[in-house]
């Protein structure tokens, strides 16, 4: 091969890698997209470890010292120790519940043949469509002669209620993409429904479970209004109920409560690293047949 053919082979490769305008355009608006959500979180890390003075007159400087006292005096003094804890208690088990009623709801209606299966995704859909607060003052009277306000009982149900129609959304498309051959086979080897459920569809789905799971922690964790309502008792009050002390009426310590915010925020964003892959692959399952 002679040289002027090698030069024009790789002129060409090179002129074949050359990104395009429209794809730099793209690359610089997924940056700005990056930076938009970025940035605030750095600054409110940032803006944690300055005391009071400091936010006022260098608010976007670098902190003179770094000291925890504002992460320890927030803990103590904001409760935010039982507070988290019945964030945790209260996210964790309307998750287990909302996992297992809405897949065994999203089975039944992808899978099982019987009439109702349309009107019951239509009824199940239509709590997506109602606010919460159109329904906030009749569950408070409902639960205030049950005796289930002031009670984290009172927080789970209406965050399982809210968390089951997106749950049941989600995995009756996963449910619905697999194949029918292996439920024939199932089947015809003997194996009842919740066999099929429990052993085949369910494990094959798992990555609705990632999706599905993660929406409702983390939209259940960040919850104010209900938790405010319900609970009155500061032993039994959320997170996001604890932070909305910081900010009294008179006076508000910024520094402390930007230190709350940051504690706060780990449980999302650790819970969101270790899962982000199952969560890309949730979204993309089903773009590609076969």
């Amino acid at each position: 091969m002679s040289y002027s053919k090698v030069y024009k082979a790789e002129s060409d490769l090179t002129s074949k890698k050359k990104i395009s305008g429209i794809q730099i355009a793209l690359y610089v608006f997924l940056i700005l997209i990056c930076l938009t959500y970025i940035l605030p979180l750095l600054w409110v890390l940032n803006v944690s470890f300055k005391t009071n003075k400091e936010i006022f007159t260098a608010p976007f400087a670098l902190p003179e010292k770094i000291s925890f006292e504002n992460y320890s005096i927030a803990w103590t003094a904001g409760k935010l120790g039982i507070s988290t804890l019945n964030s945790f208690i209260i996210c964790i088990v309307t998750l287990v519940l909302s996992s297992l009623i809405g897949s065994m709801a999203a089975f039944a209606i992808a899978r099982l043949r019987w009439k109702g299966a349309k009107l019951a995704m239509t009824y199940f859909l239509t709590g997506m469509m109602i606010p919460v607060h159109c329904v906030l003052i009749p569950l408070f009277t409902r639960f205030s002669k049950l005796g289930l306000s002031n009670s984290l009982l009172g927080l789970i149900l209406p965050y399982l209620t809210c968390s089951l129609p997106i749950t049941i959304f989600i995995m009756s498309g996963f449910f619905k993409g697999l194949p029918n051959e292996l439920i024939e086979c199932a089947c015809m080897e003997g194996a009842n429904i919740f066999q099929i459920f429990f052993k085949i569809c369910l494990p094959l789905s798992k990555t609705g479970l990632f999706v599905t799971g993660l929406m409702t922690f983390v939209g259940n964790w960040n919850e104010l209004l209900m938790a405010m309502v319900f609970i009155s008792d500061d032993a039994k009050k959320t997170l996001p109920v604890a932070l909305s002390k910081f900010v009294g009426p008179h006076a508000t310590n910024y520094s402390q409560m930007f230190a709350a915010i940051v504690i706060a925020l780990i449980p999302t964003i650790v819970v969101y690293c270790a899962f982000s892959n199952k969560i890309v692959d949730g979204l993309t399952a089903g773009a590609v047949k076969g």
